[in-house]
Parts: structure tokens; C-alpha cells; sequence
């Protein structure tokens, strides 16, 4: 699926002391924003980057300052990080990654590359909190498994991320800590419940990072920030680390600028674990190995590549702005070659109903860990039970609260068949649905959500509406698949627009695949799409 999408070109890159370019760079946001000179980077960064140090044309401490000057000036206004690592230890590291570059030794392929990790992934070196107060000052005694294989290919982690409490939201307004803006319109939510990872590339604070998607978490805060988001096939990525909302729907996911730093991240965060039994012994394929440039293919570079839009998604209920962006893009497919038609999912509109009652149900089990004596902060008291229920109460924030009762309640006597078991079957049917489909097409497409981001504080009060909006994402964490979301127009809002995603869901295992014969030499699927949108 990767191999299917051309690497967008849009906004500024990452500002450099001493050999810049001259670009505006723009927090978009009601007030005044915010500007700096920008160095205009190659589509991915990360290869720029890589290209920059070991042709000496950039040291890795120069690059590092760059990046912490702009986070410490845009942190103020956006709120991504709940901690940012020491300054001094990150330029120790890029200082090292320098000395071994002028020794002529090997450095890894994401050497010099800062990485922002959400707050529910385990890091040993600075604290993971889950975005909850039951675990504020927490310091796990190991890194998460993905974590730890990006420090061995050289990354530097740069901070932990702002989250809804243990990944319960879809607006980051649910953290215990702060409220994160939105880069492109600071009085909007960034989305959730990763709304810190995508709001910090989308600023620019980092060059990628990971985030987690139980029902939508990475590819609704992509679609809200205009980042690249990528949710992987359950089982590509071990979640040893990862603190568990949903055992069964919970993934570690990638977001960047561009598709092919989101290929390389998930390259080197997948594979299997022996501590997640979860996780899928499948070879890792290089997921960027199909990358193809614009200028190299023909004017139909898709002819006969088979493309399903879901009518479900582009139904009553989605803004007219973002289902034209999508109608656009659909239409542009087709003049690329591809043989576009609507498919129906009948059960789609029950993954939402299905999808909170799973969730909930796993997250009462999960979260019961949490009482002040195994983990979490511990209340006074000389009586066991008063113990649990004082740690718990001013632990957890109400969101958490909500759906432990929403669980417990589906999962008591007398109600199991009612709703969990009948959840269960709900969830074999969308994914005989989605099976179905992708076996008549290549691959399947909708907006990410129903709309663009919305104002902070509209829908915290009405847990309802907020649920709703994951209603084009949850069907894919039930049915397990991949899916990638990417900026395909705006609509309007803020200073100049907000941004509008477009979901592509693949096959399980297919973010990478190998293309019929008839594709050979045009193996990116979605060329020139993004100059024709942005």
C-alpha cells in the first residue's frame, strides 16, 4: 500500500543555522503567526538528512539546534510535549553521531533523526505517564520495543508527546496535563488521541514520530494537522511498551511529512518480538523500495489499478467541504487511469457501536492494573478498598472513568451476550465485508474523518458527537488492516484553510506488496496527486 502514493510537496521544512534558504513558515492561527527562514528540504527528510550528514554538507549538532530552537519557540503556543528530553544529552548524541561520521564509521540509517514518541509508549530514560495523573512522574525501567529499535538505528528522541489519558479521545483535550493546538489554527484541537505526535511534525518540532491507534488515533489527527499518518497491520508492530487501552485493537503507528518517512519509520519499528506474542513473524519487506518519482512515469500511470470508494463514508453526515476534497481526488484518480467505483459496506455504520463497546470492555480488564499498589500513584489510606477507590478516583480523569464503567457494564452477568459477545460478531462480519471488498479491489478509499478540525472545547462536552467522528476509522482497528491517511485539500477555516485527509485501506500485511506485471514501471500509484490538491 505504501508503494501506492507519491510523497506530498507542501509547507516548509526544517529551519538551519547557516545554510538556509529563504521560506516563510506559518503557525496558522487567528492571531499573528509565527514566522521563520526555512531550509526547503527534499520530499523525505529523513534521506535528506542522511544525505547531509555523510556528505558533510550538515553536522547532526547543527541540525539538533535547529530543530530544539523551533520547538522552544513554537512549544509555547501549540503544546505538543508533556517532556522534552535534556538539551544537553540530545546534542551529546548528535555530537556523537558527528564524531563517528568524521571517523568514517558506520552510523545508522536514522542517525541525526529526531523522533517524538507518545506518552503511552514506555521510554527508560524519561518519564511516560499515559497522559493520566495516576501516572504522573512514572519512569519505566525499559524502552518499548519500537522505541528501542530506533535509538539502535541512530534516532534521537527528542520529547514524549501531549495524548487523550491512555489514548481515550479524539481531540487531546482529555490529557491530564494540557490541551494541545493545532499548528495550522492554534484556537482548533490537533485531533487525538495522538493529537501531540501529529501537531509536533506538523509544526515541524521533529522530523517524525509515533503514536498509537486503537480506533482512529493516528489517522484522524493526520487528517486534522495535514501530516502523514500511517496505522499498520495489527501484528507488524510489536506493542511491548505500548501502555494496553485495547489489547486487541491497539497498534503503534507512524507519522511524518512525507509517505516515504512514514515507509522508513515503519521500516524500522517492525518485526517480530519474542516479549509480544502478538506480534506477526511475516518477513519486513523495505517498505520505500517502490518509490517512484512524478517525472519518471507515463500520463496514466494507473491504467486498470482498481480503486473502491465506500459509499457509507461520503454519505449524509460529512461535510460538503471534505467529501468535494474527496470527490476531487477520486476524479483525479480516475484521470490517472484507475478504475474507480463505489462499494458498499452494509455494516459499516455498525463498527462504531461495536467498536466502543469492544474497547471499553478491554480497557476495564486493562486498566485495572492501576490501583496504587502494582502501578500508579498511591492514595493514603489504612483501609485496602478506600486505598483502590481514592488512588482510582483522583488518578483518573472522567473520560477514563466513563469507559471502565461503559466496560465493566458490557462485560457483567447478564449483559456479556447483549453486547460484548454480540460486539464480537458484529467485528467477524466487517471484516468478511472488508475481505470481500478488497479481494474485488486493489484498494479501498474515504475521508478520515467527517469533517475538519473543530474548535477546542465544541465537542468536549458531548461525548456522543466526539464518538461520532470516528465513525470512517474504527471499522479498520476491527478488521485489523492497514490504512494510510494523507492530506488531499482544504477547506475552509483559520488563516488560509484546514486540512483534509484522505484514507487508503489496504489488505492485511499490504502496506508493502508486490504490483501485478502491468505496474512494473509505475509503481507509485498516486503520482502527481498531491500537485494537483495542495
Amino acid at each position: 500500500m505504501l508503494s501506492t502514493i507519491q510523497p506530498p510537496r507542501y509547507l516548509s521544512r526544517f529551519p538551519l543555522r547557516g545554510r538556509t534558504k529563504s521560506r516563510s513558515f506559518h503557525i496558522l492561527s487567528s492571531a499573528q503567526p509565527v514566522t521563520k527562514t526555512c531550509f526547503a528540504a527534499d520530499k523525505s527528510q529523513i534521506l535528506s538528512i542522511r544525505d547531509s550528514l555523510l556528505n558533510r554538507h550538515l553536522s547532526a549538532v547543527e541540525l539538533t539546534h535547529s530543530y530544539l530552537d523551533r520547538l522552544k519557540q513554537t512549544e509555547p503556543h501549540i503544546n505538543c510535549f508533556l517532556h522534552v528530553s535534556d538539551p544537553d544529552k540530545v546534542l551529546k548524541q548528535a555530537q556523537d553521531i558527528d564524531d563517528k561520521i568524521k571517523r568514517n564509521e558506520e552510523v545508522g540509517p536514522l542517525a541525526g533523526v529526531l523522533v517524538a514518541i507518545k506518552d503511552n509508549i514506555c521510554t527508560a530514560d524519561m518519564p511516560s505517564t499515559g497522559g493520566s495523573y495516576i501516572l504522573e512522574g512514572y519512569r519505566p525501567p525499559f524502552d518499548a520495543t519500537a522505541v528501542k529499535r530506533l535509538k539502535d538505528l541512530g534516532a534521537i528522541v527528542v520529547g514524549k508527546t501531549n495524548l487523550d489519558e491512555f489514548g481515550m479521545g479524539s481531540t487531546t483535550e482529555a490529557s491530564a496535563f494540557k490541551v494541545t493546538a493545532n499548528p495550522w489554527d492554534l484556537s482548533r484541537v490537533p485531533g487525538g488521541s495522538s493529537g501531540g505526535s501529529a501537531a509536533s511534525v506538523s509544526a515541524r518540532q521533529c522530523v517524525v514520530s509515533l503514536g498509537s491507534d486503537t480506533g482512529g488515533s493516528v489517522r484522524q489527527p493526520a487528517s486534522f494537522c495535514g501530516v502523514v499518518g500511517l496505522k499498520p497491520t495489527y501484528g507488524r508492530v510489536s506493542r511491548f511498551g505500548l501502555m494496553a487501552y485495547a489489547s486487541s485493537l491497539d497498534v503503534i503507528g507512524c507519522f511524518g511529512s512525507s509517505v516515504a518517512d512514514t515507509g522508513i519509520l515503519l521500516h524500522a519499528i517492525s518485526g517480530h518480538d519474542s516479549l509480544d506474542a502478538t506480534s506477526s513473524k511475516r518477513e519486513v519487506p523495505d517498505f520505500t523500495s517502490q518509490f517512484t518519482y512524478a517525472s519518471s512515469l507515463k500520463s496514466r500511470p494507473l491504467e486498470g489499478l482498481r480503486v473502491g470508494l465506500i459509499r457509507e463514508t461520503v454519505d449524509a453526515g460529512v461535510d460538503s467541504g471534505v467529501k468535494s476534497a474527496i470527490e476531487g481526488a477520486a476524479a483525479h484518480l480516475e484521470q490517472l487511469g484507475c478504475v474507480l467505483k463505489e462499494v458498499s459496506l452494509p455494516s459499516f455504520s455498525l463498527g462504531l457501536p461495536a467498536y466502543y463497546i469492544l474497547a471499553s470492555s478491554e480497557s476495564s480488564s486493562n486498566l485495572s492494573r492501576y490501583d496504587g499498589v502494582r502501578y500508579g500513584n498511591q492514595a493514603s489510606s489504612d483501609e485496602l478498598n478506600v486505598l483502590y477507590e481514592e488512588s482510582r478516583a483522583k488518578g483518573f480523569g472522567s473520560e477514563v472513568k466513563m469507559r471502565i464503567l461503559m466496560g465493566t457494564y458490557a462485560l457483567s452477568a447478564g449483559y456479556y451476550d447483549a453486547y460484548y459477545k454480540r460486539a464480537q460478531q458484529v467485528r467477524t462480519i466487517i471484516r468478511k465485508s472488508f475481505k470481500a471488498a478488497l479481494d474485488e479491489n486493489d484498494i479501498l478509499i474515504s475521508p478520515a474523518a467527517p469533517s475538519a478540525a473543530y474548535k477546542i472545547g465544541e465537542k468536549k462536552n458531548d461525548p456522543l458527537a466526539m464518538y461520532a467522528g470516528d465513525i470512517m476509522t474504527v471499522n479498520v482497528n476491527l478488521a485489523g488492516l492497514p490504512a494510510l491517511v494523507l492530506p488531499c485539500g482544504f477547506v475552509e477555516g483559520g488563516a488560509v484553510g484546514l486540512p483534509v485527509g484522505l484514507q487508503i485501506i489496504g489488505a492485511a500485511f499490504d502496506e508493502w506488496c508486490e504490483l501485478p506485471a502491468k505496474f512494473a514501471k509505475h509503481k507509485c500509484l498516486l503520482n502527481g496527486f498531491f500537485e494537483r490538491n495542495l
